[in-house]
C-alpha cells in the first residue's frame, strides 16, 4: 500500500481538502485503523513559537513504538500540521515551493521520532539543508521501567549561514524536551533569516552579473589523466561562454548512474559546494539525457547544463554572418527537439490514451511543430549554402592554384597562422571557437617554382574531442571545404597540455569525415612551449615544423616545406613523405 496523494497534488494553503489528510511515506503493513490514527494528527495544533508541543511529541512517540517505525510531521509557522508521514525525514514530502529561495527559509519545521538513540542522521541533515527548513527536530523514543512510552533526548539543527568557516548546518547539543519547550523558535528563525539575507546580499554584490558554475567530471575507467583533461577543457569552454568556474570536482565510478549520472550522494555534495561558492549553475562534462537533466534539476534546484549545451552557447555567441547563424540555429534546434519531446511525452494530445484527449493542441505539440518547421527551413538554407560553396570551389579546385586548409583543435592558433601565411586580418583571439565561418585568402610561397607562386589558404572551424553530432551535421557545408583541399595543415598547440590527445581527437574526426586529403602537422606556439615537450612532439610527428604564428619564428621554414609538399606529383593524392599527421610507431 502506498500513499495515494503525491506532495505536488496536495493543497498546502489554509484550507485543506481531503487529499492533505492522506498519510505519506512507507505505509506497507499498516492497518486502516493505524492510518486513520495517523491521519488524525492533522487536527493537532502547536503554539507558533514552539517547535512541537509535548502532547504531539508524546503521541508521535507512542505511535512510533506501537507501529515499530519512525514517524515525521511537518509544521508551518502558524503551528499547523501540514504533512504526516510514516518513515524518517527523507520520506516526508515537502511542498513544491520549499527550498527555492536562498535568502529565506521554507517556513516549515520537520519533527520526527527516532526509535533508536543516535542523534540526527546524515539524511536528516541533508533534508534540512536541501529543503531550507526552519528547523529539524528528532525526538528519541524511550520506554520507562514499566514499559510506558516516554520522551527521550531531543536533537535539533538549523541551516548554517553561507560563511566560509561553517558547515552546511548548525547542530544543537542534545537536550531534554523541556529545553526545547522553553525556546522561542520563531525568534530563532527570524534571526537566522536576517543573517541569511545579509550574507545573500553581500554575495550578490560580489557576484555581479556573471554566472558562477560548479563543474562536474566523471571518470568511468578511461583514466584519471584523461578525465581531468576533459574537466579542464570544460572549464575553458565555460570561460569562453562567459561563465566563471566557482568549483571543480571529479568523481570516479565504475559506471555512470542511469538517473543522476553521479549518484544522489554526490548531488548533495554539489548542492553544498554551489551554496558556499555562490554558484547557481551545475555543468557536467558528459551529455545528459532529458530524464537525467530533469532528475538532477529536481534534486538540486539548480540550473543544469551539459558539455554540448555550453559548446552550442559558444557557437551562438561567435556566430557572425548569415551562414554561421543558420548553422548554429540548426544545431541548437536539433539538440532541443528530442529533449522537448522527452519532457512532454506524457502530456502530448497526439499520443492518445487516458489524459491526452481534449480540444486543440497542447503548447508542447505547438512548440514541436514550430521547431520541426524551422528545422526544415534551416536544412533548406544549409543545402543552399552547400551548393553555393560548391560552385565557388569549382574555380579554385580546377585552377592551377593549390588549396591548403588549416585544421586543428579549437584555439590552437589557426586564425593567427592563417593571417601570417595569407597576410590577412581575420578575427584572431585567445578563445574557443572564435572562427565559425571558413575564410579563404590568397598567399604567396616564394619557394614554390622559380619565381614563387600563389597558394589559397582556408581557415576553418576548430574541432574538439567528442564534437557534438549536431554540430558536425549542421556545419557539413563548412566541412565540405576540406574534401576539395590539396593539403590539410594540422595546426597543433604545442604549449597545451596533452597535445597528442588533441591531435588524436582531430584525426578521429577527420577520419569520420572520410577525408583522403594528405595531412601535415605544424607545431604552433613554439614561443610558449617547453623545449623538451617541443622536441618530443617534433620527433613524434614526422616533418612537423615548429613555428610561432604570433612572433613569426619558423614561418620561413614552414613556407619552404609547404612548397616542397605541394610540388610533389599527383596533387590531391597521398604523396611520399606526407605523413606528418601520423605519429611514428
Amino acid at each position: 500500500m502506498t500513499a495515494s496523494a503525491r506532495p505536488d497534488q496536495a493543497r498546502w494553503g489554509p484550507e485543506r481538502s481531503h487529499l492533505i489528510e492522506k498519510v505519506h511515506g512507507q505505509l506497507a503493513g499498516l492497518k486502516p485503523a493505524h492510518v486513520k490514527r495517523l491521519s488524525n494528527l492533522y487536527r493537532r495544533r502547536v503554539a507558533p513559537e514552539q517547535a512541537v508541543s509535548r502532547e504531539l511529541a508524546r503521541t508521535l512517540v507512542e505511535l512510533a513504538l506501537e507501529l515499530g517505525r519512525p514517524l515525521s510531521v511537518l509544521i508551518d509557522r502558524r503551528g499547523r500540521v501540514v504533512t504526516v508521514s510514516a518513515g524518517d525525514a527523507e520520506h516526508c514530502p515537502l511542498p513544491p515551493s520549499a527550498g527555492e529561495a536562498e535568502a529565506r527559509l521554507a517556513g516549515l519545521r520537520l519533527v520526527h521520532v527516532h526509535l533508536k538513540p543516535g542523534g540526527l542522521s546524515r539524511a536528516d541533515l541533508t533534508s534540512l539543508f536541501l529543503n531550507r527548513l526552519d528547523l529539524m527536530v528528532a525526538v528519541d523514543a524511550v520506554r520507562d521501567s514499566q514499559g510506558r512510552a516516554g520522551l527521550g533526548m531531543v536533537h535539533a539543527a538549523t541551516v548554517a549561514p553561507p560563511t566560509a568557516d561553517e558547515e552546511d548546518w548548525l547542530i544543537d547539543a542534545p537536550a531534554e524536551f523541556s529545553a526545547l519547550e522553553r525556546e522561542d523558535v520563531l525568534e530563532r528563525v527570524r534571526a537566522l533569516e536576517e543573517e541569511l539575507a545579509r550574507a545573500y546580499r553581500a554575495r550578490d554584490v560580489r557576484r555581479g552579473s556573471e554566472e558562477r558554475a560548479v563543474l562536474v567530471g566523471l571518470d568511468t575507467g578511461e583514466g584519471s589523466l584523461e578525465a581531468q583533461a576533459r574537466l579542464d577543457e570544460l572549464a575553458e569552454l565555460l570561460q569562453s561562454a562567459g561563465g566563471v568556474v566557482a568549483f571543480k570536482t571529479l568523481q570516479a565510478r565504475a559506471k555512470a548512474d542511469a538517473r543522476t549520472l553521479v549518484g544522489r550522494g554526490k548531488l548533495r555534495e554539489l548542492v553544498s559546494a554551489a551554496y558556499f561558492e555562490n554558484a547557481d549553475l551545475l555543468v557536467f562534462d558528459r551529455e545528459l539525457s532529458p530524464a537525467q537533466a530533469r532528475e538532477i534539476e529536481q534534486a538540486t534546484m539548480l540550473k543544469v547544463l551539459d558539455r554540448t549545451q555550453v559548446i552550442l552557447d559558444i557557437f551562438a555567441q561567435n556566430a557572425r554572418g548569415r551562414e554561421a547563424k543558420v548553422q548554429v540555429e540548426l544545431a541548437q534546434l536539433q539538440y532541443q527537439l528530442p529533449r522537448l519531446t522527452g519532457r512532454g511525452a506524457a502530456m502530448s494530445r497526439l499520443g492518445g490514451g487516458i489524459g491526452t484527449r481534449g480540444p486543440g493542441e497542447t503548447k508542447l505539440e505547438a512548440d514541436r511543430r514550430r521547431i520541426r518547421e524551422r528545422l526544415v527551413a534551416l536544412e533548406r538554407d544549409v543545402d543552399t549554402i552547400s551548393r553555393r560553396r560548391t560552385e565557388g570551389r569549382k574555380g579554385r579546385t580546377q585552377g592551377p592554384t593549390p588549396v591548403v586548409a588549416l585544421v586543428g583543435y579549437t584555439n590552437a592558433g589557426k586564425s593567427t597562422l592563417f593571417n601570417a601565411l595569407a597576410k590577412s586580418s581575420v578575427l584572431s583571439k585567445d578563445a574557443l571557437f572564435a572562427t565559425l565561418r571558413p575564410t579563404t585568402r590568397e598567399g604567396w610561397l616564394p619557394e614554390r617554382g622559380e619565381w614563387g607562386a600563389p597558394v589559397l589558404f582556408t581557415d576553418t572551424v576548430g574541432f574538439i574531442r567528442d564534437l557534438p553530432s549536431e554540430l558536425v551535421n549542421a556545419f557539413r557545408a563548412t566541412l565540405e571545404e576540406l574534401h576539395d583541399a590539396d593539403l590539410l595543415l594540422h595546426v597543433v598547440d604545442a604549449a597545451a597540455p596533452g597535445a597528442p590527445d588533441r591531435v588524436t581527437a582531430v584525426e578521429r574526426i577527420l577520419d569520420e569525415l572520410n577525408l583522403s586529403v594528405p595531412r601535415l602537422v605544424v607545431l604552433n606556439k613554439s614561443d610558449l612551449a617547453d623545449g623538451v615537450v617541443l622536441r618530443d612532439l617534433s620527433e613524434r610527428y614526422e616533418r612537423a615544423e615548429a613555428v610561432s604564428a604570433r612572433t613569426g619564428e619558423g614561418l620561413g621554414a614552414l613556407r619552404a616545406q609547404l612548397a616542397r609538399v605541394l610540388a610533389a606529383p599527383h596533387r590531391g593524392a597521398e604523396s611520399e613523405g606526407m605523413v606528418g599527421a601520423h605519429a611514428r610507431a
